[in-house]
Order: C-alpha cells, then sequence, then structure tokens
C-alpha cells in the first residue's frame, strides 16, 4: 500500500511543476504585451493618442490686430482702431470652483498658491470696478458663455488675465473711432460689423489696414481649468498700415461747410467741391453736401454715403468748351483773338444753336465766345475740327476714363464714338452736351491747363505708414502732355479774360489773378423717361494765373429757381480763396490777361 501511495505521489509532482511553468510563461506574455502597449502610446505614441489629448486640452483666444489709421496730409487723425476686451465667464466652470491655484512670485521665485473663489472674485471686481453683488450674480448660474463686461481696457484686461480665475476669459475687439465725423465722412468710409470695409478708403484699402491677427493658446485641465504650468505660447498680432490721404481735413471741413450752405440755399438736391493741387494732382479737398458720419453712417440715406465728386457722371455743360478752345488752338485751326461773326441763331446741317442771352449780329473773338459762353460760337468754330479730332480730343483730356484716386464706384462717364454720334450730338459735345462725365475728370482736365499742357494724375492717398513709422509713398501714375505749353498759356489767357472781361467777373478774388469758366447743363429725369428735372450748374477755375497752384470747381444739381440768376461764382471765390490762405500762397504779380472779347 505504501509503496502505492508513494507512486502516486512522485508521478504528480512533474504535471504541477509544468503547471507553474506555464502560468509564469502566462504572466511574463502577459506583461510583455501590457509593457509593449505602453510603450507605443507613452513613448512612441504610433496612434497620436498623446498628441490628441493636448490638442484637446488647448484653449486658444484671438488677439485682434490693430486696424491702421486713416490720416489726413498733416497726420490728422481721420479714422483710427482701439483694443478693448470683452470679460467672458462659463458659470459652469466658475460655479463649481471653490478654489484654485495660481502661479504667483513669491520671495523671488514663482510658485503656485492656492486661491479661493472668493478671493478671486473681489479681485476681479475690483479691476472692473463692479460691485461685488453684481458680479457674483454674473459669474453664477449654468450659462457657458455669459458677457461680465464690455469694452475693457488693455491694461485691465492685463490684470484680469493675471488673475487666472477658472472660467473667466478675455475677449479682444477693435472699436473704430472717427474723431472728426463727417469730415471727409463719404471718402473714409465706414464698417460693416465693425470688422470690414464698407466704403470709402476703408473698403478699398481694407487688407492693408487691417493687419493679422495673432492668438494666445494655453493648456486648460479636465475640469476645464488652465493649468497654470501648462503650456502658454503667444503669437502676437501684426497690426494693419496707416493710410495717409492727401487731403487737408481743415480745408475739407471748409469746403463742406460752404457746399452745404450753397445747397441748402437754393434747395438743390445735391453739391460737390473739389479743390486739387495743379502742381500734383493731389486732391486737397473733396467734399459733398450731406456726408455720412461713419460713426453712424445710417443717419443719411443710402444715396449720399458715396462722394459724387466721382461717382456721378453728368452733362458738364458749357465747362467743356475750354476743351474745344484747346483743341482748336492746338489743331492751329484758331487763336484766341480770331474774329467770328455771330448772329442770334447758328444754324449749320439743319440743326440750329442758340445762346442763353439774346442778342444782335456781332463779331465776336474765340476769347469773346468763352468769356459769355456762346454756343453759336461755340458751334461755328469748333466745326473746324472733324468729328473724329472732336472725339480724339476729349479722349485727350480723359474723358471717358475714369480716374482711380483709391475710392470705389469710380464713375467713367459717357463718351460715344464719334461713328456712332447723330446730327445734332456732333456739334453738342462742343459745348458739354451729348457727353456725360464726373467733377473730377472736369477738374483733370483743367489742371492740365494749369500745368502748362501737362495731365497729372489725380491723387487722394499719398503714403502707406508701417506700424514702425516707415513711410512709403504711393508713386505718381506717369504723367502726359495734353497740349503745347503756348497753347496752353494762351487757353488761360482766354480764361482769366472771362473774369476781367466776360461774364464771370463775380469769381474775381481780391489780390490774385482768377481764370475761370461756367457751365450748365440739363438734367435728365431720374425715372429714366424722356424730359428733364432740372439744372446742373458749375463753376471750374484756377489761381492765381500768373503760375496756377490750384483748380476749383462748384457743382450744384438741380438748384431751385431762374437758372439765370443762380450763380456759383460767391461759393467758389470763398473755397479759393481759403486755399490760398491755407497753403500762403503769395499774392499775385503783374497785370492779368484782357483779351477783347468783340473784335474790331
Amino acid at each position: 500500500m505504501a509503496q502505492r501511495t508513494g507512486k502516486a505521489r512522485s508521478g504528480k509532482v512533474p504535471n504541477a511543476k509544468k503547471r507553474l511553468r506555464l502560468g509564469l510563461g502566462m504572466m511574463l506574455t502577459l506583461l510583455l504585451v501590457v509593457g509593449g502597449k505602453l510603450f507605443l502610446v507613452q513613448g512612441l505614441d504610433v496612434g497620436g493618442m498623446a498628441e490628441a489629448a493636448l490638442n484637446s486640452r488647448m484653449k486658444r483666444t484671438v488677439l485682434p490686430a490693430e486696424r491702421g489709421s486713416i490720416l489726413d496730409s498733416r497726420g490728422t487723425v481721420l479714422a483710427n482702431s482701439v483694443i478693448r476686451y470683452n470679460v467672458v465667464v462659463d458659470q459652469r466652470v466658475n460655479t463649481k470652483t471653490e478654489t484654485f491655484k495660481r502661479l504667483e512670485t513669491v520671495d523671488g521665485k514663482e510658485k503656485l498658491v492656492d486661491v479661493s473663489r472668493d478671493q478671486g472674485l473681489t479681485e476681479l471686481a475690483a479691476a472692473l470696478g463692479m460691485e461685488q453683488d453684481a458680479l457674483r450674480d454674473a459669474v453664477t448660474g449654468q450659462q457657458p458663455y455669459y458677457i461680465v463686461a464690455k469694452d475693457v481696457k488693455p491694461d485691465i484686461e492685463d490684470r484680469i488675465s493675471n488673475l487666472q480665475i477658472p472660467g473667466i476669459v478675455t475677449e479682444g475687439v477693435s472699436k473704430r473711432v472717427y474723431p472728426n465725423g463727417s469730415v471727409a465722412g463719404g471718402i473714409i468710409g465706414f464698417l460693416a460689423d465693425g470688422t470690414t470695409g464698407q466704403a470709402g478708403i476703408e473698403q478699398t484699402q481694407d487688407e492693408l489696414l487691417k493687419g493679422a491677427d495673432g492668438e494666445r493658446l494655453f493648456e486648460i485641465g479636465a475640469d476645464g481649468l488652465r493649468i497654470p504650468v501648462g503650456v502658454d505660447e503667444l503669437t502676437s498680432p501684426q497690426d494693419g498700415k496707416d493710410v495717409k490721404l492727401t487731403l487737408n481735413s481743415d480745408l475739407q471741413y471748409f469746403a463742406q461747410q460752404a457746399i452745404q450752405s450753397q445747397s441748402d440755399k437754393l434747395s438743390a438736391e445735391w453739391g460737390v467741391i473739389i479743390v486739387m493741387d495743379a502742381k500734383t494732382g493731389d486732391l486737397v479737398a473733396m467734399a459733398d453736401t450731406n456726408s455720412p458720419d461713419p460713426n453712424d453712417p445710417g443717419r443719411v440715406a443710402a444715396k449720399d454715403r458715396g462722394v459724387r465728386a466721382v461717382t456721378a457722371a453728368y452733362e458738364p455743360g458749357s465747362v467743356q468748351k475750354m476743351m474745344t478752345a484747346a483743341a482748336l488752338i492746338e489743331e492751329g485751326k484758331a487763336k484766341p483773338l480770331d474774329s467770328f461773326t455771330l448772329g442770334p441763331t447758328y444754324t449749320v446741317d439743319g440743326q440750329t444753336f442758340s445762346d442763353s442771352f439774346a442778342h444782335g449780329t456781332e463779331e465776336r473773338t474765340l476769347a469773346g465766345i468763352l468769356g459769355y459762353s456762346m454756343n453759336t460760337g461755340t458751334v461755328m468754330a469748333g466745326q473746324r475740327l472733324s468729328k473724329e479730332q472732336r472725339y480724339d480730343w476729349l479722349k485727350r483730356f480723359g474723358i471717358g476714363e475714369a480716374p482711380d484716386i483709391g475710392l470705389p464706384a469710380t464713375a467713367s462717364g459717357i463718351l460715344t464714338p464719334w461713328q456712332q454720334w447723330d446730327g445734332r450730338q456732333e456739334y453738342t459735345v462742343l459745348f458739354g452736351q451729348g457727353v456725360s462725365q464726373s467733377t473730377l475728370q472736369t477738374v483733370r482736365a483743367f489742371q492740365s491747363i494749369a500745368n502748362n499742357g501737362v495731365m497729372l494724375q489725380p491723387r487722394l492717398i499719398d503714403a502707406y505708414v508701417s506700424p514702425d513709422g516707415t513711410e512709403e509713398k504711393v508713386p505718381a501714375a506717369p504723367p502726359r502732355q495734353t497740349v503745347s505749353e503756348e497753347t496752353a498759356q494762351q487757353v488761360q489767357d482766354i480764361l482769366e479774360s472771362a473774369v476781367t472781361e466776360g461774364q464771370i467777373k463775380d469769381a474775381a478774388i481780391d489780390g490774385y489773378r482768377v481764370g475761370a469758366k461756367t457751365g450748365t447743363s440739363e438734367s435728365p429725369c431720374d425715372d429714366g423717361k424722356s424730359g428733364f428735372c432740372g439744372y446742373t450748374a458749375s463753376m471750374v477755375g484756377m489761381a492765381p494765373m500768373d503760375d496756377p497752384r490750384f483748380i476749383v470747381e462748384v457743382v450744384l444739381q438741380r438748384p431751385k429757381g431762374s437758372i439765370y440768376g443762380i450763380t456759383n461764382g460767391p461759393v467758389f471765390r470763398s473755397v479759393m480763396s481759403q486755399a490760398l490762405r491755407t497753403y500762403n500762397v503769395q499774392p499775385s504779380k503783374g497785370e492779368p490777361a484782357r483779351l477783347p472779347q468783340f473784335a474790331k
């Protein structure tokens, strides 16, 4: 019996050892698998789980770039931006936090300290200047997004960020401010939703003005709280460039007041004044009636929010006679003192033309035809030019070509090809009917005569200024010679004689020699139907004629009353005088031109 028992025990031992070895092997295998998995996850992170986890803990806050300013020619701010912040709370996070940790400097060393929620809210209330009870109500609740305070200044925002209160974040916003209100309002434009340029320079220069936003990236824990020693990365914003204009804001204000007063007095639908430096092409004033205040553009009608000096095209009327005279002289078809016999009317090719005043048969000079703005004489002299020449000369003076000055919706006007002119239009274009153009196009043409026949492209944007103060001048477009210097001088004498000897005596300015031309045209009704709904009255001139510096044009659309009693002379004289004073232009020397208006 004993022997059988012993044999049985000795037979079981090897099996137990095998099971033990098998169990140990399985445990080692399992440990290897788990260890390998941990190595893959934590060491190699083949599946990007660690990166995904980190990304899930990252919080991004946009740091808005400061929008560039818009400045006048002297650096006066017309538009600028200020950075403000909204203080926002996630009430769910803030409410459940009784204490939090904050990184502070203690005895010259940074260390984490425990801060109670009550202490944090007391400090936040002090920074915001709020009552503690009101602040506590604002941060208590279950709303994930609640604005505690708006328009917080940057220094206060910095204090709030350093408090590191759970659930409290700041959001940067850019606030646009227009310190001069409606001065050059249509030119400056405004922003849509406070961020994107909607009109004027704000719209066309939006990309340069807005710059590039930055961001702050920091790490939060599973409870939504910021980890004090976690990731904290800052990408600084790149502020936008300033846009420096050619405008003089003081002269702009003066011109706006002048045209608004004239328009109101005569109940006109709108009015425009342009002041251009003839030597540079710089637009130093470009005034519209009912100019919008960019701080609140909705207070004026949408039709008044643009810049009619460049957007409104209309028949210019007799101001166009200057171009006809210049073409005749340059082509050798006439001279200022050539004589023309004019009756009460003039008929050519079955088309009859008359003047705005009654007269018998007279012997007029070319200078006298312009000095008294005679349609009859302009057609008689102008028919010496072929139809193609009439068209080409209007094109040479920039008619039909939109000036690019950096504003939206700039009008090209209408200059129909000469092959499509009817029997009357081929003559009316000589005195500014059957063709349309903007006020700026007319001013550009007169500038070329004032500048000895050299046309400069109008300039509104003078330079871009980087945040570091570096100024980048906007290059001027290449000049072009429209007429010779001799022709330009003869046309200047004709324009000056229209003031000294002709019908435009109310344009005269004491101490300065002035040349000018008036214009009147019928204004078609806005409904597009046949017929006219008033007149467009204008005056454009230059001074001082011994060395012309400025071009000024005044335009009124559909003023009320008899067109023969309406004059823009006093307004022209007032604005031109102000321009000459503003830029300290010395009084004229020498005698003015006095070309005879009648032939002997």
